[in-house]
């Protein structure tokens, strides 16, 4: 007999809006995922580790020199300390670490802290794990919390809070006085921070995304979570890594043998080759993305969209009401991707409840022509939207 807790869950909107654009061959300006088929040399390095190298099961936490290259890593870029054996644990996906963070923390009736829009995997990995999910609604243009709002949401039945920073959909990087204000109330509540880090590498322009494990208080209370298949544009690659205290690590590892038990060798093996030798794809990426972002947001403009700002991720983020568009975001998704031949994602899919209904997110990480016509095709929804008698 079917489950009910999973049974009962819709199709996520990625898959909805995905699976349209393939059905009916309109442009994917919806799921993030780049055209680029990324770094030549790091996928040459898995095919050679594939036909030459070791196949069969790798240690259960990952691969030691994978291990050493994220603690390296970080040491260079975030100024972090990491243990490589005691304090990471290789994953498959950043989707796995969070289930593995999740099963291997929460206990029943736990409250969790998670803020909407949200990654939709994040609340049924959560109720699964017998948490108590305590939504936090943020709104357009900031997207950001201040301490009025998280007083409010903390007490002294939280035990953990879920940040996805820098921040999908929004596009925002937290500043430091945000993250500091976090740690604050996670260390007076004695609550654990799961930090959905996915995007550190993709941030443009002047912000910089610092990792709320690197604040005062958070070392032995956070659970830092990172995606190489977003580090390297591969996502289909689904390698990730948990970082945290090794008391934290030993459970958090425990969940992990019961769920992928471990990840293909010649990926770790790609990955760590990766992250040691790319300084030049890490300098370079966010700028060419960077450009690509600019190359939508002003054809965007062009095309009579408000478009709000993006600092990091793959995505922006058009505001219809803004735009002089009446209809709500997940209508005029659904007129873009069946009478224009665009795919697009309304945010309003990724709030549980009070959803903000005006706002759509778009994905930039694509080839000019592919962008180009995405908003051909996007400023053809809004003439068909404009023609439509109101509902």
């Amino acid at each position: 007999m079917p489950n009910p807790i999973y049974s009962s869950l819709p199709m996520t909107v990625f898959e909805e809006m995905s699976g349209l654009a393939r059905t009916l061959g309109a442009i994917n300006l919806g799921q993030g995922f780049p055209d680029d088929p990324g770094p030549e040399a790091i996928r040459a390095k898995a095919a050679d580790a594939t036909l030459n190298g070791y196949n069969q099961y790798p240690p259960m936490a990952g691969l030691p020199e994978l291990r050493q290259a994220v603690a390296g890593h970080y040491a260079r870029t975030q100024g972090l300390e990491l243990d490589p054996m005691s304090e990471i644990t290789v994953t498959s996906g950043a989707t796995e670490a969070l289930a593995a963070a999740f099963f291997a923390l929460i206990e029943a009736g736990d409250e969790v802290i998670v803020f909407q829009p949200l990654y939709d995997a994040y609340l049924p990995l959560i109720r699964r794990a017998g948490g108590v999910p305590k939504l936090v609604s943020l709104a357009p243009p900031r997207w950001r919390f201040d301490r009025a709002m998280l007083e409010a949401a903390f007490s002294d039945a939280t035990r953990f809070v879920v940040l996805n920073n820098p921040n999908n959909p929004s596009g925002v990087v937290l500043p430091d006085e945000d993250l500091a204000l976090l740690a604050e109330l996670c260390v007076k509540h004695d609550v654990i921070a799961i930090c959905d880090e996915v995007w550190e590498q993709v941030v443009f322009g002047n912000a910089k995304h610092r990792p709320l494990i690197a604040f005062p208080g958070m070392h032995d209370r956070c659970v830092k979570i990172g995606s190489a298949g977003k580090m390297f544009g591969l996502t289909g690659w689904k390698v990730g890594f948990m970082c945290a205290a090794p008391d934290l690590t030993y459970s958090l590892a425990r969940a992990h043998q019961f769920l992928t038990f471990t990840t293909p060798p010649n990926l770790q093996t790609a990955v760590a080759w990766g992250l040691d030798n790319s300084e030049d794809w890490f300098r370079r990426m966010p700028r060419d993305l960077e450009r690509s972002r600019d190359r939508l947001s002003e054809g965007l403009r062009r095309e009579g969209f408000a478009v709000l700002p993006s600092e990091g991720t793959y995505f922006v983020n058009i505001d219809l009401t803004a735009s002089g568009i009446a209809e709500g975001d997940r209508d005029f998704c659904l007129r873009a991707v069946k009478e224009a031949g665009v795919a697009a994602i309304p945010v309003s899919a990724l709030y549980e409840e009070d959803p903000v209904t005006h706002i759509v997110r778009l994905c930039f990480s694509k080839r000019d022509e592919t962008l180009d016509g995405g908003i051909g095709r996007l400023a053809k929804a809004r003439e068909l939207s404009a023609a439509s008698p109101a509902k």
